[in-house]
């Protein structure tokens, strides 16, 4: 088993990712995993591990992140992907859609950016 502060490494290191490609700061993880700012810095610090649902959500945000990066070199342009309507969506924001556990919905949009005879 992994030593608390290995464990603080890795999140601490994902939530540095997202914040270095796309500009997510811990309120706009906070907000899209629906847990509050506070816990997040407590995972930060690594005095609190994520819950297994709130940690698959967090490496599927990585994931995402990761996957916007290959497309968007600044990171305030990742995040205001993340952060606009689309028309893909019907109008929805990626954000409101993983914040819904929507996940493979954001990775198709992704991959159609990726391949545009993706489908």
């Amino acid at each position: 088993m992994p030593s608390v502060a290995a464990e603080k490494n890795v999140v601490a290191e994902k939530l540095e990712l997202l914040r270095s490609r796309a500009a997510i700061r811990a309120v706009d993880v906070a907000n899209m995993l629906g847990t509050t700012p506070e816990t997040v810095s407590r995972w930060n610090q690594g005095r609190a591990y994520p819950r297994p649902g709130k940690e698959s959500l967090l490496v599927d945000l990585e994931y995402i992140v990761e996957r916007l990066s290959e497309f968007y070199s600044d990171p305030r342009t990742a995040r205001a992907w993340l952060y606009s309507r689309h028309k893909y969506f019907d109008g929805l924001r990626p954000a409101d859609l993983i914040q819904e556990g929507r996940i493979e919905e954001v990775l198709d949009a992704i991959q159609a950016m990726a391949d545009p005879t993706y489908t």
